[in-house]
């Protein structure tokens, strides 16, 4: 038999992303001839010891893991692997495989063009919002989904495209440029119609901000047209892409991208990251305290 797929969040304050992944693991549940899990590493319950724990009680030994993250930056490539390294400490024989994260894939470049023609069609400019990371890796991710994205569809394509003008990213935390910054540029290179394509999987507070920066910036430039399409959301392809990391993680040795990797290579500037030690994050729910986690080394 395979094993069961265990399916890791990072976890929202926000009470519709909790619905939208308690959604999105019904959804995988109904399709996958695997016993599903899924929980979070923080914020919000269920927590992820209790996902394990349901499958360890069901008798399983060994399960795949599939992170539910857009890029690989810090959650994906420390905070689930710690997680999970405390997982092996507290159930004894458990062992697990590890999966890649959802993007950059061709699937969810499709979805992230339904989510754009749902907003606005005709001749349009885009402006991409990842969340933003302290990882460089994973804001050059973005970047990337951005160029991909832009590619085929842009005017400048072979067919002309959605007819896009330009396709350009920005961030929401902790990286530049911001959602306004973005607009901003996109207005100097003559965009008249925008639309902000948010770069997340479901509801959340983050997500709530990128709309909210969208419309103040719409609010001071009436001239232009601005508008905020949909998050991802819950749906068949999302489950699919998933159900496809799954098969991936059993088949074989399945690696992070390594070459610009912080823990790994001494990129300037983080060179204190090379094999630094990964420690799970708090879970409210979670009995072990903060500080006292199982580590996680690269």
């Amino acid at each position: 038999m395979k094993p069961p797929l265990l399916v890791v969040g990072h976890g929202t304050r926000d009470e519709a992303g909790v619905a939208g992944f308690d959604g999105f693991v019904a959804r995988l549940r109904d399709r996958m001839p695997v016993q599903v899990a899924g929980g979070f590493i923080e914020l919000s319950a269920p927590p992820l010891h209790e996902a394990v724990a349901e499958l360890y009680a069901a008798g399983h030994r060994r399960v795949a893991a599939v992170p539910l993250v857009l890029v690989a930056a810090g959650h994906g490539k420390g905070d689930i692997p710690g997680a999970m390294s405390r997982e092996l400490v507290r159930h004894p024989g458990l062992s697990y495989t590890y999966g890649r994260p959802l993007g950059p894939h061709p699937t969810l470049l499709s979805l992230l063009e339904e989510r754009l023609t749902a907003a606005a069609s005709g001749e349009t400019a885009v402006l991409l919002v990842g969340r933003g990371s302290t990882d460089p890796d994973a804001n050059a991710e973005v970047h990337k989904v951005a160029r991909l994205f832009w590619e085929g569809r842009g005017a400048a394509g072979p067919d002309q495209g959605l007819g896009l003008t330009a396709v350009e990213p920005a961030f929401i935390s902790l990286a530049r440029p911001s959602v306004p910054e973005g607009l901003e540029r996109l207005r100097r290179l003559g965009a008249r119609r925008i639309v902000v394509l948010p770069y997340f999987l479901f509801p959340g507070v983050l997500p709530d901000r990128v709309a909210a920066e969208t419309l103040a910036y719409a609010d001071d430039h009436p001239d232009l047209d601005v508008r905020c399409a949909e998050v991802i959301g819950d749906c068949d392809a999302l489950a699919g892409l998933v159900a496809e990391r799954y098969e991936e993680a059993l088949a074989g040795d399945i690696r992070m991208n390594c070459d610009t990797c912080v823990y790994r290579i001494a990129m300037p500037g983080f060179e204190d990251r090379v094999g630094a030690a990964q420690f799970p994050h708090h879970h409210p729910d979670d009995p072990v305290g903060h500080g006292h986690g199982h580590a996680h080394a690269h």
